[in-house]
């Protein structure tokens, strides 16, 4: 059993998720004092402190604390703003750039000129409609 165990442990895809999650925990801690210590303070400085935890109102004598839930979208928002901003696009035009420098494959198919289904290049009859020479191309 202990053997199975350490197997289980040592799979590739369990080290990898681990490695995933101590980096989106320590990424999370960056993210989080970037919209804290400067996104929300730049917020403060153009439109005043953005704190709306004072909201509240009371039905029955229960207090709904609409601020707090407040202050956690407005949270939420500039996180994914900040994500989406200083990772995703430029993460996007990254990938982009190095997709360019690929070479598109040559094709290996090509489409009956009689029936219009499609053929493999080196076929000298179409397989649906069995014409000779489907692509057209001179022998």
């Amino acid at each position: 059993m202990l053997r199975e165990f350490r197997e289980f442990v040592m799979r590739g895809n369990v080290i990898d998720l681990a490695v995933a999650v101590v980096i989106g925990a320590a990424f999370g801690s960056v993210v989080t004092s970037l919209v804290d210590d400067v996104l929300m303070q730049i917020i403060a400085a153009i439109g005043g402190q953005p704190d709306f935890s004072g909201i509240s109102f009371t039905v029955n004598d229960s207090e709904i604390r609409i601020g707090a839930f407040i202050n956690a979208v407005v949270s939420f928002l500039v996180v994914a703003a900040a994500i989406f901003f200083l990772v995703v696009k430029p993460m996007n035009a990254l990938m982009e750039r190095v997709r360019r420098g690929e070479a598109t494959p040559d094709p290996t198919t090509g489409v009956c000129q009689f029936c219009k289904t499609e053929v493999p290049l080196e076929a000298t009859r179409c397989p649906h409609c069995t014409s000779e020479n489907p692509l057209g191309v001179a022998a």
